[in-house]
């Protein structure tokens, strides 16, 4: 590949054969054409790493929104995916597919194309290679978790299970939580917490049978939850009344009792207590506003 560029150079610059290497020849000359998938792609890394050199230089020449600056600014890209795809195989065990991965990286990878200055004596593949890891590790934290908590429990969480596969090597057992704290330098209520917090990495189908996949006929969880209980407002204002109640006036106790809880007409309670049926009426209405009235103050 280096001899096709080199011998391409000499033929598009008319520039006599010398011993300059690909790097200083590309240095040397402007990049007036554009190279196409293929070539990009058939690059070792020695001429990706050479042409990148020269692609940034001509990157901080050129006006920014250009179409040139657009172009130099996707080669670029296009030239070091190879580095996300290395920094995204890190992570091909987890559970997302390895094409998401891809994408979360050429993120990071375009942000540092974009902040990588050339005249620093550093290596653009050792730039960009944080900022391409921490955006990938950003996706994992930020959307990976069925619960969303803060990064210090996260970052606890992960800190906790390296602290016990390696005390649980060396102890033979599960370390307790005092062992766990005093080996991360936490206190145990901080391991709790991370414990706690451990358990919303993962979350369980609540129609999904409790005795694991293979057993179809264990309940699922959604089973096992109760319905809501039409009668339990019903409640409070049970309590409520309570005291009320008692606090009224033998009569109208004994008349509330008979028509509510005896079940009776009001005719039948003014027979019984000696009374017209239209006065068991006025006492009724005067003890059920005395008692919404006592509901009410007390709301």
């Amino acid at each position: 590949m280096a001899v096709q560029l080199e011998a391409e150079m000499q033929v598009r610059t008319g520039l006599p054969p010398a011993t300059n290497t690909v790097a200083e020849e590309l240095d040397r000359i402007e990049i007036g054409r554009e190279f196409d998938d293929a070539e990009i792609g058939g690059m070792g890394a020695a001429d990706a790493r050479a042409l990148s050199k020269t692609l940034f230089k001509r990157l901080k020449a050129l006006e920014e929104g250009t179409h040139e600056y657009q172009y130099v600014r996707n080669t670029l890209i296009e030239l070091n995916l190879p580095l996300v795809r290395f920094a995204a195989g890190r992570f091909r065990t987890r559970s997302e597919p390895l094409e998401d991965i891809v994408q979360v990286g050429t993120i990071g990878l375009i942000k540092a194309i974009d902040r990588f200055d050339i005249e620093r004596e550093v290596e653009f593949p050792t730039f960009a290679m944080p900022t391409i890891l921490g955006e990938i590790k950003r996706f994992f934290r930020d959307t990976t978790w069925s619960v969303r908590v803060p990064r210090r429990l996260q970052e606890l969480r992960l800190r906790l299970a390296k602290a016990s596969d390696e005390l649980g090597q060396k102890l033979d057992r599960a370390p307790t939580v005092h062992e766990l704290a005093r080996f991360l330098d936490v206190s145990q209520e901080e391991v709790v917490e991370g414990m706690i917090a451990s358990n919303g990495y993962s979350a369980s189908s609540l129609d999904a049978p409790s005795g694991g996949a293979g057993n179809d006929d264990a309940a699922a969880p959604m089973d096992r939850l109760g319905s809501d209980d039409a009668a339990i407002e019903l409640v409070e204002n049970r309590e409520s009344l309570k005291p009320l109640i008692a606090a009224l006036p033998p009569r109208e106790k004994h008349i509330l009792m008979l028509r509510f809880f005896g079940q009776k007409t009001q005719a039948e309670i003014g027979e019984q207590l000696g009374i017209s049926q239209m006065h068991v009426s006025r006492l009724l209405s005067r003890t059920l506003d005395k008692l919404r009235t006592g509901l009410l103050t007390e709301n």
